[in-house]
């Protein structure tokens, strides 16, 4: 394949992995980036953005719980992957059934599911509670 062909097909093989991901403005894609940002990234702050009322409030809670702790190099953080399993949408409300795969280096691994519910506020979607289950 000439150098010209490797890159419009990488070029489409980016293209193709954008239009899979849910839009950033629809109840599923505000769930989606929720469980990067909170799961997978472990960054509350970034997680808070996509919350009200009770989601918002628990973030809180755990940032306040885990105080001046960061994560960083030194961290050992896991390695999170999920998919969506479930999902229920009624008029303002849709609820997603996400199972995450933990896997920690030298510890194992271990999967958990997790519950995001959504609301329309306004114009946006944004996570208005999340539980986190076997």
């Amino acid at each position: 394949m000439s150098r010209t062909g490797r890159i419009l097909a990488g070029v489409l093989f980016v293209a193709a992995l954008a239009a899979c991901r849910a839009d950033a403005n629809s109840a599923r894609g505000v769930a989606d980036r929720f469980v990067d940002e909170h799961y997978v990234q472990i960054n509350l702050e970034a997680a808070k953005q996509f919350c009200a009322g009770v989601a918002r409030k628990k973030v809180e809670d755990e940032q306040r719980l885990i105080g001046d702790q960061r994560i960083d190099e030194s961290t050992r953080k896991p390695s999170v992957h999920y998919k969506l399993i479930d999902q229920k949408a009624d008029g303002d409300h849709a609820t997603f059934i996400y199972e995450g795969t933990i896997r920690v280096e030298d510890a194992g691994s271990f999967t958990r599911k997790w519950m995001v519910t959504t609301r329309q506020d306004g114009q946006e979607w944004k996570v208005s509670n999340f539980e986190e289950f076997d």
